[in-house]
């Protein structure tokens, strides 16, 4: 019955406390037990495990006397001894200074190590409002044959006036989108539970040629579709999750084509008042039959391209419009359309798969996860340098910090990154050469959750993570807290040569970095060496003249900037165009995913350059930039009309006065602490308002006191008066009473004779209660007294009015007298202080005089 006190095991003590503590509790059930009943101690268990295969092929494991195991529990129980050993887990096993054997992690494990290349993947986490289809979208590369050319305007395309629902019929909607007023607050795989509702229009036949439209799928982020004509439709884009902002990434499905049709789209609800759709940009579309017949993927299409100003505006900002045509080039076909050639997170996760399951690769490929997005989403770290011979030649290696898709919309970003990663995970001398001397830190996606959702700009924290990389809330932008928090401690343990985050513009062409002005002598102009390098190494995507290296005070929370001032010489941001080149070969043609993957070549190449230990390159640059830096000078200064000063030094001149303050965008609008933040402070204000504490009230004047005491004694007054005139009746007898001047004397007998005369006797002193003396009441005062009470009393809240009229006694005419004269003591009041009011008490009548 009690298993522990019957038996007699000899207690035996383990280096390790957790293994003596787990020996101890389960040696009495059998377990870990061999046949003599010892327990192998960790310097011998892997040892004797490994060299006599009885004790993972015997029956000792869990047996009892007299218990025959089943054969398939006795299976179950090996592998679950195998996958428990820590041992059998590791292959990474370390000597202690004893000379045993004990398993620790040198490095962390692998993400991917038990997933082949058809293994599962994390599916992607999405907020528990979204609904999300149950369809895996594959796109091939495609790059096509000839340049795709800019779109020339005519002058005479159509600029369609705004229609709406009112005229239109609405084909496609979203049931509910979070804006701005809501937040973030859980997610799961799949997103929205409960059934998937179809939002698509039911097409009533075969003849019907109303289009199905779709966009609930990654970075999908159609909202609205109103069919206003036959092959007519208006499109409303779904701002950034949790704010009301951000509307110029795009991407979308449509189903039930017709071949011979020319089809208009507008989209009615961007922002940005300034687009390359201006100057010749033209949307992409994907065709899956073409696709599957012909290879061909995403393609530049669209005619009549325009880009103006909404003739419909809300007040509080205005809105743009993108109108197109297209013809499909099939019947009952599946299309998409997008801004940019797109790259989700699940396109990053099966090139991550690829990558770690290559045997060539992993071995100087390490990847880690950074951190976990808001929703969950993993955030990938790559390592990637070749295994260095010796601790010293480890420590040598400098450091270089890449990143992209901290804007989700910018796409190009990626498709950049891909053609980094291709070429410094290859073969090629260049790249071995590249990992020998260098530790390259990659984070390939920043912002997970906004690629899933199909922001623009924004996290699910409803802010631009590009503002945020001085923040402290670990917890509402972890992303952006841990990328920085990796590069301080790697600061820490070498030199970071260069940092570069890849986004896109939509307002120039080429490609362009900015960066940050030095003003230190000792590195005058040494920033902008690697972006004249790079454009000279492709002269027909990157241009030196659009860079742009001020930094200005709405930047100050950028990456670029942050790094910089962390100690980066080298920090800059990447800006790839959604449009195409102006540059040489490639003049007024759209980029393709080629170019830009090349692009990632050319910066390995440049690296190569910009650290080539033969110094002529690098001089060679800084001369010319002298050079273009002295003319930039000449023409400002013929600008403003003033002569130059030949005699200073050119270092004594601010560079940032020099150029000209530009930006990519207007993310500063998102700045500021996370929407969930905001709306549980407003919580917190409408609480603290409700259980707010009175103010107290201000200290009075002596005249105010006055008043305020008058008007509580007339209120009290009239309060306990139990026989009170009405203001009419009480002024008609106050007057009367007066004109008469009754004398009052201190019995009743002679109250009552007196009460019967027509003498005028003055009021004596003890009756004027503090009055100066030989003055009288004038009736007229005494009205005008009454009169502004009434006033006072009008201004109060009303109170419950009593009755009024004297009660007159039937008795003697001596009872009356002595009702008269009890009512008298009992209302007599003192004379009170100078300054306040006094009071003559006469019967059922009170009266203030005042000094």
């Amino acid at each position: 019955m009690f298993p522990a006190l019957e038996t007699e095991v000899k207690q035996e003590t383990l280096p390790d406390p957790y293994e003596d503590f787990m020996y101890h509790h389960l040696q009495y059930y059998g377990y870990f037990k061999d046949h003599r009943g010892s327990l192998p101690t960790s310097a011998t268990h892997q040892h004797v495990w490994k060299n006599n295969p009885r004790y993972l092929l015997s029956g000792s494991f869990g047996e009892r006397q007299g218990m025959i195991p089943d054969p398939l529990q006795k299976e179950k129980l090996l592998y679950s001894l195998m996958l428990s050993s820590p041992l059998l887990r590791s292959r990474q096993l370390l000597h202690d200074e004893f000379g045993e054997v004990n398993p620790c992690l040198r490095e962390p494990r692998d993400l991917f190590t038990f997933f082949s290349s058809s293994g599962p993947l994390q599916a992607p986490r999405w907020p528990i409002e979204c609904e999300v289809i149950k369809e895996n979208l594959h796109h091939i590369e495609w790059v096509p044959p000839q340049p795709e050319y800019f779109y020339q305007p005519t002058g005479n395309e159509k600029l369609p006036e705004i229609v709406g629902e009112e005229k239109g019929t609405v084909v496609f909607q979203l049931d509910s989108v979070p804006t701005e007023g809501s937040y973030f607050t859980s997610s799961r795989v799949g997103g929205k539970r409960g059934i998937i509702k179809e939002l698509a229009v039911t097409l009533q036949g075969p003849e019907d040629k109303t289009l199905l439209f779709e966009s609930r799928f990654e970075s999908g982020n159609l909202q609205k579709a109103v069919r206003v004509d036959t092959y007519e439709y208006e499109l409303t884009l779904r701002t950034d999750l949790y704010t009301n902002k951000h509307t110029q990434w795009f991407y979308f499905r449509v189903q039930n084509t017709r071949k011979d049709a020319t089809y208009r789209f507008t989209i009615v609800n961007l922002l940005k008042p300034k687009s390359l759709y201006t100057v010749g940009m033209k949307p992409l579309m994907y065709s899956q039959l073409d696709a599957k017949t012909h290879n061909i993927g995403w393609r530049r299409e669209g005619n009549e391209i325009r880009y103006y100003k909404n003739n419909r505006d809300d007040g509080q900002q205005a809105f743009y419009c993108l109108t197109w045509t297209i013809q499909f080039p099939h019947d009952q076909d599946t299309c998409f359309f997008a801004h940019f050639y797109p790259y989700t997170y699940t396109d990053l996760q099966c090139y991550l798969l690829s990558v770690a399951n290559n045997p060539v690769q992993s071995q100087f490929c390490k990847l880690r996860t950074l951190c976990r997005s808001l929703a969950g989403n993993t955030v990938y770290l790559l390592t990637i340098t070749n295994p260095s011979r010796t601790p010293q030649e480890a420590a040598a290696k400098k450091a270089v910090v890449l990143s992209a898709r901290v804007h989700p919309g910018e796409s190009n970003g990626s498709w950049i990154m891909k053609g980094f990663l291709d070429f410094i995970l290859s073969n090629s001398p260049d790249a071995q050469l590249l990992r020998d001397i260098f530790v390259f830190k990659v984070v390939p996606m920043l912002n997970p959750d906004g690629v899933i959702v199909g922001n623009y700009r924004c996290s699910l924290a409803g802010r631009d993570l590009n503002r945020h990389y001085k923040t402290i809330l670990k917890e509402s932008f972890p992303c952006i807290w841990y990328t920085r928090n990796m590069i301080k401690r790697l600061l820490e343990e070498r030199e970071v040569l260069l940092y570069c985050d890849f986004h896109g513009h939509s307002r120039k062409n080429n490609i362009f970095l900015y960066g940050c002005n030095n003003n230190d002598r000792k590195y005058w102009l040494h920033e902008r060496v690697f972006p004249l390098m790079l454009s000279k190494n492709a002269p027909d995507k990157f241009s030196f003249h659009s860079c742009n290296f001020k930094v200005q005070k709405c930047k100050e929370g950028t990456g670029r900037v942050v790094m910089w001032r962390m100690g980066i010489l080298n920090s800059y941001t990447m800006e790839s165009t959604f449009g195409g080149s102006t540059l040489g070969n490639k003049r007024d043609t759209h980029f393709t995913t080629e170019d830009l993957k090349s692009l990632g070549y050319h910066v390995c190449d440049t690296l190569l350059d910009f650290c080539d230990p033969d110094r002529t390159k690098f001089m060679q640059c800084l001369t010319e930039l002298k050079e273009l830096l002295q003319q930039e000078i000449h023409k400002k200064f013929n600008e403003l009309g003033q002569d130059m000063d030949l005699e200073g030094s050119w270092s004594d001149i601010c560079l940032s006065d020099i150029e000209s303050s530009t930006s990519g965008s207007d993310s500063s609008l998102s700045d500021g602490l996370p929407v969930h933040l905001l709306n549980v402070a407003d919580e917190l204000n409408q609480k603290k308002k409700m259980y707010k504490k009175k103010k107290k009230k201000p200290l009075q004047t002596r005249k105010q006191r006055n008043e305020q005491y008058q008007k509580n004694n007339l209120m009290q007054e009239l309060k306990l008066t139990e026989d009170a005139l009405s203001f009419q009746e009480r002024a008609g007898f106050a007057s009367s009473t007066l004109q008469k001047q009754p004398t009052f004397f201190r019995n009743s007998e002679n109250a009552s004779s007196s009460a019967m005369r027509n003498e005028k006797p003055r009021l004596n002193e003890s009756q004027l209660h503090g009055r100066d003396k030989g003055t009288s009441l004038d009736p007229s005062k005494m009205t005008s007294i009454l009169t502004k009470s009434k006033e006072r009393m009008q201004t109060e809240k009303p109170r419950p009015t009593v009755s009024c009229s004297p009660k007159r006694s039937t008795n003697s005419s001596q009872e009356p007298a002595a009702d008269m004269k009890s009512h008298w003591s009992r209302n007599r009041y003192p004379a009170t202080k100078r300054g306040r009011a006094a009071m003559t008490v006469y019967p059922s009548l009170h009266i203030y005089t005042y000094p």
